[in-house]
C-alpha cells in the first residue's frame, strides 16, 4: 500500500536521484519527509531549503555537478520556482520538479485537489522554452512517470514537470512496483572528446549536446543569458536565433517518442473524453456506465500532458463527433482540445472548481447531454 507521494519518493530513488533539495508545502510534504529518510540510505543527500526559490537554485547547482536531482513543491512554491524554471531551460540542465496541485489563486485550498496549474507548467517561465510535462493517474503511475521524468529530463537536457494533484498525491493503493533491475534507466551524454576540444552547447544531429559535470576538467560556462557555442553571452542575431531555434527543435522533432497516450474503447467511440489525473479516473468510471446503456463513448488520457496530444486527438476527429473534457479547473486544457480538433467536433466542458473532485455523475450526464 503506497500513496502517490510515497510512490514518487520511491521512484525517484529508483531512477538514480541522489538529491533532492526542497521546502515542506502542502499537499507534497509527504515527498520530503520520505526521502529525508530514504536517501541517506542511499548514498544521497537531503536539504531542507529556506524556499522555493533557494530549492530550485541548489538542484540546479546538483545537476551541474552531476547528480540526478529533484524538487517537489505545490502552487505558490512552483510560482516562486518559474525564473529558476527559465534558467534550467536555457542552461539546458536536467532537473524534475514535481507539482501536488491544489487549489489557488495565492494560498486557495492548501488540503484540496484542483487541476489548475496545467498551463503554468507549460507557459509559466517567460519567453520561448522547452518543457515536458507528465501527468499520471494513478499511485503506480506515478512510480512509472516519476522515473520516465528523471530519464527524459536527461536524454533532453531539459527540466521536466510531473503534475499530480492532491488526490493522486495522498490516495493510498495496493501496487506491484517492478523490480528495480527491469527499469530503463537513462543518463545524460557525457562529451567523449579531450577537456581541450570540448564545446559545451555544440550543435548536435538529436539537438542535445552532451554535458561535462562541473568540476571533472571540462570548461564549462554557464549563464542564463543567450550564449553561442562555448557557453559565453552573445549578443550576435544569428547565433541566438539558431540557440532558440536549437532548444525546442530537441523536443519538437522528439515529439512522438516524448509523448504518451492511454485510449479507452476509442476503436469505436463516438464520443471521447480527454481526462487527466484524478478526473482521468472518474471519467472511465463514466464511460462504463455509458456503454451500459448504449452510448459509444471511450477516453484519450495523455500521460505526457506537454507536449500536447493534438495529433493523437486529430487521428480521431473523423469520426468522433463530439468531444468531453472534465477538468477541475476552468477549463485550461479544453482550449488545448478545440485547437486539436479544429471545428471537426464540439467540445464540451465539465468543470469544478470548489475542491471537490469530478464525479463520475457529472461526466456520465454530460455524455448524455452530447447524444440527445
Amino acid at each position: 500500500m503506497l500513496t502517490g507521494n510515497e510512490a514518487c519518493a520511491l521512484a525517484a530513488i529508483a531512477a538514480g536521484m541522489r538529491f533532492y533539495a526542497g521546502y515542506p508545502i502542502t499537499p507534497s510534504s509527504e515527498i520530503a519527509e520520505y526521502l529525508s529518510k530514504l536517501l541517506p540510505i542511499h548514498g544521497g543527500v537531503f536539504i531542507a531549503m529556506e524556499d522555493e526559490i533557494a530549492s530550485i537554485g541548489a538542484i540546479i547547482g546538483a545537476s551541474l555537478a552531476g547528480t540526478k536531482s529533484m524538487t517537489a513543491t505545490s502552487g505558490p512554491g512552483f510560482s516562486l520556482m518559474q525564473e529558476n524554471i527559465g534558467y534550467a531551460s536555457m542552461t539546458e540542465v536536467p532537473v524534475v520538479i514535481v507539482n501536488v496541485m491544489r487549489g489557488g489563486p495565492s494560498t486557495g485550498l492548501p488540503t484540496l485537489p484542483a487541476q489548475s496549474d496545467v498551463m503554468q507548467a507549460r507557459w509559466g517561465t517567460h519567453g520561448d522554452h522547452p518543457v515536458i510535462a507528465l501527468t499520471p493517474y494513478s499511485v503506480l503511475e506515478a512510480y512509472e512517470l516519476t522515473v520516465r521524468a528523471f530519464n527524459l529530463a536527461e536524454q533532453y537536457r531539459v527540466p521536466v514537470i510531473l503534475l499530480l494533484d492532491e488526490t493522486l498525491g495522498h490516495v493510498s493503493e495496493k501496487v506491484v512496483l517492478p523490480e528495480p533491475a527491469s527499469l530503463t534507466i537513462v543518463d545524460r551524454s557525457r562529451p567523449s572528446c579531450p577537456p581541450a576540444d570540448y564545446v559545451p552547447y555544440a550543435e548536435t544531429e538529436s539537438g542535445v549536446p552532451p554535458m561535462a559535470d562541473i568540476g571533472e576538467g571540462y570548461r564549462h560556462h554557464v549563464t542564463g543569458l543567450f550564449h553561442d557555442e562555448t557557453g559565453f553571452q552573445t549578443n550576435d542575431g544569428a547565433q541566438i536565433d539558431r540557440q532558440m531555434r536549437r532548444l525546442c527543435r530537441k523536443i519538437d522533432q522528439a515529439r512522438d517518442a516524448i509523448v504518451e497516450v492511454d485510449p479507452y474503447l476509442m476503436d469505436d467511440a463516438e464520443i471521447a473524453v480527454v481526462a487527466y489525473g484524478s478526473s482521468a479516473r472518474a471519467s472511465r468510471h463514466a464511460i462504463r456506465q455509458a456503454r451500459d446503456s448504449g452510448i459509444k463513448a471511450g477516453m484519450l488520457r495523455p500521460r505526457t500532458l506537454w507536449p500536447f496530444m493534438g495529433n493523437e486527438i486529430r487521428a480521431y476527429t473523423g469520426r468522433v463527433r463530439a468531444w468531453v473534457v472534465p477538468e477541475m479547473n476552468l477549463g485550461q486544457i479544453a482550449h488545448e482540445v478545440e485547437w486539436a480538433v479544429q471545428g471537426r467536433g464540439e467540445v464540451h466542458r465539465v468543470n469544478r472548481v470548489d475542491g471537490s473532485l469530478i464525479e463520475p455523475r457529472q461526466v456520465l450526464e454530460k455524455i448524455q447531454e452530447v447524444c440527445r
